[in-house]
């Protein structure tokens, strides 16, 4: 008899960070200003403060409860940990109302003029209901994330294992042709293929790598490009203000490069010059790609690498950064704002 496979488990949100809390204040925030903007409400400014006051405590309980129950909760599988953090909003909620009441009642300060029951009741439903309103879009954003992960990662997937074959050729072109006239360059031309392929089909096993990392790939690429164009490729470098260690997908830059290239150096008969240069930009960091513009274009290219830099940097640095890529004066210029401090890979 076959056991049945384990449920997969959905992802909860991660309420020790700050946007989770602020959701939590901003529905209960929200929930507060309607009641008291109902026709029928009596309560004035007093009753609205104390209402905003007793909504951020308790945004603030079920956050704390939240964020030390998210790791057994997020061992169960399917929806379930969506139950458990909705089981305990509500009884948190029950608990905190319950404090309130009696310590309203301790103190005499006449702020709330139900009975405890009435009061504990009238709150469990209001944040029943909301708790399955909010956790309902949670795991709809949840599942959104997922599928857009799984797109990115079909993507890295795609691009990994294509490689253009002109390139392979005109490289091996390369060193059959410095094998008897330079065998060291011929050495050192096979060891930068050997580490372009290896990055270029998963073989380090993750798709997070470092800026220093990226970089490196790309001289070598260069490395290559310049011996198979005999001179006509000129690179210039600005890039010391940047950080090594600075987390970046793998091969997000390396297309662009191989893209200023192809489009812009290989069709002048004269060759021309790549600059790459880098620099701090209030809270982000901006890497700059460009090459000149031929008196007349070429093919045209389809445009798939550049939106799958787009694609990819927004998944992994979210709304914080842009890709910027157009004719400026005589140059093609690809302008990457990439967060000062980017998310942690495993939030996105």
């Amino acid at each position: 008899m076959s056991k049945r496979p384990p449920r997969p488990s959905t992802p909860l949100p991660d309420f020790c960070r700050l946007p989770a809390v602020a959701a939590l204040v901003a529905v209960g925030a929200l929930t507060v200003t309607l009641m008291w903007l109902a026709p029928d409400q009596a309560r004035g400014w007093r009753g609205y403060s104390v209402g905003m006051l007793f909504v951020a405590w308790l945004a603030v309980l079920i956050a704390v409860a939240l964020c030390y129950a998210r790791p057994w909760l997020q061992r169960l599988g399917g929806w379930m940990p969506y139950a458990g953090v909705w089981l305990v909003m509500v009884l948190v909620v029950a608990a905190a109302s319950a404090v309130a009441r009696w310590m309203d009642a301790a103190l005499a300060l006449g702020l709330v003029r139900t009975a405890t029951l009435a009061f504990v009741r009238d709150n469990l439903l209001i944040a029943a209901l909301l708790g399955a309103a909010m956790l309902r879009y949670f795991y709809v954003l949840a599942q959104w994330q997922a599928r857009l992960a799984a797109v990115a990662h079909a993507q890295v997937e795609a691009l990994q294992a294509r490689i253009r074959p002109h390139f392979l050729f005109n490289s091996m072109n390369t060193v059959a042709a410095l094998v008897r006239v330079d065998p060291a360059a011929a050495e050192r031309t096979i060891e930068d293929l050997c580490e372009l392929f290896r990055a270029a089909l998963g073989q380090s096993g993750s798709h997070e790598g470092t800026l220093g990392e990226e970089l490196a790939l790309i001289e070598r690429y260069l490395a290559i490009e310049q011996l198979r164009l005999d001179g006509r490729l000129r690179v210039r470098r600005e890039l010391d203000a940047l950080p090594a260690d600075y987390p970046l997908p793998r091969l997000l830059l390396q297309p662009l490069v191989e893209n200023a290239v192809r489009h812009g150096i290989q069709p002048l008969r004269e060759g021309g010059e790549v600059i790459l240069r880098g620099w701090r930009e209030a809270r982000a960091w901006v890497v700059e790609i460009s090459n000149p513009l031929p008196s007349m274009p070429g093919a045209p290219g389809h445009g798939h690498g550049l939106d799958n830099v787009r694609r990819r940097v927004a998944y992994r640095y979210g709304a914080h950064a842009a890709v910027d890529a157009g004719a400026q004066a005589d140059r093609f210029v690809v302008r990457l704002h990439l967060p000062s401090d980017p998310p942690p890979a495993e939030a996105r």
